[in-house]
C-alpha cells in the first residue's frame, strides 16, 4: 500500500504536534509494515512526522523532490538535518522533472497523487491551502483520503 503525505506546515510545538503526530502514529499502524510504502516530501511538520512513523512501524519512505530546490534544502534552513537523514533512510528520491522537459516542475502535490493509492490529509478542512489543494486531486484522481485534524488542533498563521 503506497501511502502520500499532505499537511499545514508549522504545526511543530505545542498540543497540536503531539495529538497529530498521535493521530499519525495510529493510522500508519493500521498497515502491516511490510506493505506500507510512505510516499513524502519530508518537509518540516506532518510530512516528517509520518515519515518516521513509517520507518519505526518498518515501513519503507520514499522522497519526492521539486524540480527547482536544492535536494535537502538551503543550507540556512534549520530542517535541512531532519530532511538529509530522511532521504539517506529513504528507498527512493523521486526528483521532479522541470516543465521545460515535460516534467510536473514543482508541482509535488501532483505528483504525490500520481504515486500513491491513499492520501493522508493533515489539514483543518478549509479551502485555500497546499493540503487542500492535494485533497481535492487526490478524491478527483478516486483515492481514499484520510483527513487529520485532531479536535483541539490549532491552524498555523
Amino acid at each position: 500500500m503506497r501511502v502520500g503525505i499532505t499537511g499545514h506546515r508549522g504545526l511543530s510545538g505545542g498540543i497540536t504536534e503531539m495529538l497529530v503526530r498521535g493521530d499519525l502514529w495510529r493510522l500508519v499502524t493500521t498497515f502491516g509494515p511490510y506493505e506500507l510504502v510512505g510516499v513524502t516530501c519530508a518537509d518540516e511538520g506532518p510530512e516528517s512526522w509520518f515519515a518516521r512513523s513509517v520507518l519505526e512501524h518498518g515501513g519503507k519512505v520514499e522522497v519526492v523532490v521539486p524540480a527547482g530546490a536544492p535536494v535537502v534544502g538551503r543550507a540556512d534552513d534549520r530542517h535541512r538535518g531532519t530532511r538529509l537523514q530522511l532521504m539517506n533512510e529513504a528507498n527512493a528520491v523521486h526528483r521532479l522533472a522541470p516543465v521545460e522537459h515535460g516534467g510536473l516542475g514543482d508541482d509535488t502535490g501532483r505528483a504525490l497523487v500520481g504515486m500513491i493509492d491513499e492520501l493522508i490529509a493533515v489539514w483543518d478542512g478549509e479551502p485555500g491551502s497546499e493540503p487542500a489543494r492535494v485533497a481535492e486531486l487526490a478524491q478527483q484522481a478516486g483515492l481514499f483520503v484520510h483527513r487529520v485534524w485532531p479536535e483541539g488542533c490549532e491552524r498555523p498563521d
